[in-house]
């Protein structure tokens, strides 16, 4: 059949537009320059953020479609980045299921009631994107809108080790002492708590990939305190579940933790196309435990972004360099952007990057 308004008949795919080099770069083929995109790239670091965020709650400004979605779209203005990532919060899942979490300024997620024992299953209900939080996808929608074919859209969850951690613990911790009692003590109730954690990230990013989303990341952001072995027995196989969930959608994955430099060739194993590397691993280091059949993101130190552009630019370039030309480098930083960064030093950084990244280009 002829493409409608095609009498000659040519191929329709030529009307079609280029993939962006995300997602090109996810799936370790040719790209025009390398990708590049910040976490916590909307934030406290942009004014524009703080003058449309206020001083209200961060649940707040997430549970209003119009607000969330201007959020995310101000990066993507700011820095010309080549992915926007969805402006939400791995608990919101449940604070929607009334599972009692809230967001604490300055410190993070907090839990009222901890999770203690196998009673405490019972308050992880299922999570019903569409009844309980339909903001999220209505959000998605409305940037996927604004942005159109050529800038992708980034959703996210929390992985199943990392959301646990908050709910046994109560909030952020620095030992992690609760959680690892439980996982030795009691690993059949440790099991079904990230089990059911598993199947709400699922159905969380289902719905962000159903709004336009079209690729995702898993954070365990605290997967890092665990050892490798302690990975394997305790969060790998949840961690898989969820990536098993994502591969129906058809969209690449991500997984990124923090402090996980002996847990990356674990982490490969989990199902993600890409793996998100901090920035205490060498590139080219993580490059070889992960494999070649992996994509990697990272890794420039986000605290490097503070000092002279000078020190940025040579750093960002030696990132470049042990990224190696290989397909399958997207450039991110080692973590989140810090509050107190210059929002002109990652413009620069933009720059740089789709100047100067090689890793997979096509020749120019």
């Amino acid at each position: 059949m002829l493409a409608t308004g095609d009498p000659g008949g040519s191929d329709p795919r030529a009307a079609m537009p280029p993939v962006p080099p995300l997602l090109l770069a996810c799936r370790r083929r040719p790209v025009p320059h390398t990708p590049v995109w910040f976490m916590r790239q909307a934030g406290r670091s942009l004014p524009e953020y703080r003058a449309a965020r206020g001083s209200g709650a961060i649940l707040e400004a997430i549970s209003d479609p119009a607000l969330a979605a201007e959020l995310t779209l101000q990066p993507v203005r700011r820095y010309g980045v080549d992915a926007a990532i969805l402006f939400s919060d791995i608990v919101v899942p449940l604070h929607a299921i009334g599972f009692g979490v809230t967001v604490e300024p300055g410190r993070g997620p907090v839990v009222a009631q901890p999770f203690t024992s196998r009673a405490d299953l019972a308050r992880l209900r299922p999570f019903v994107p569409e009844e309980d939080a339909p903001y999220v996808a209505e959000a998605a929608a409305l940037v996927v809108r604004e942005l159109g074919p050529g800038v992708p859209l980034i959703g996210f969850a929390g992985a199943p080790f990392t959301v646990a951690s908050y709910l046994v613990e109560g909030g952020p911790s620095r030992t992690f002492a609760r959680v690892k009692a439980l996982m030795h003590s009691d690993p059949a109730l440790w099991h079904a708590l990230v089990g059911r954690l598993a199947d709400i990230a699922a159905a969380s990013l289902g719905a962000q990939v159903h709004a336009g989303a079209s690729v995702v990341q898993l954070f365990d952001s605290w997967a890092g305190v665990l050892s490798p072995s302690e990975y394997e027995r305790f969060a790998l196989a949840a961690t898989r579940r969820v990536f098993e969930a994502v591969r129906a959608l058809g969209v690449p994955g991500i997984v990124f933790g923090v402090g996980t430099g002996e847990l990356l060739p674990l982490m490969a194993q989990a199902g993600a196309q890409v793996v998100g590397v901090d920035w205490r691993v060498p590139l080219d280091a993580a490059r070889r435990r992960v494999g070649p059949d992996h994509a990697v993101q990272g890794n420039l130190d986000p605290a490097v972004c503070l000092a002279p552009w000078e020190v940025v630019a040579d750093e960002a370039r030696d990132v470049l360099r042990r990224a190696g030309s290989a397909p399958g480098h997207v450039f991110n930083l080692g973590h989140g952007v810090l509050p107190e960064t210059d929002p002109g030093v990652l413009c620069a950084l933009v720059e740089l990057v789709h100047a100067e990244g090689r890793a997979g280009t096509t020749p120019r």
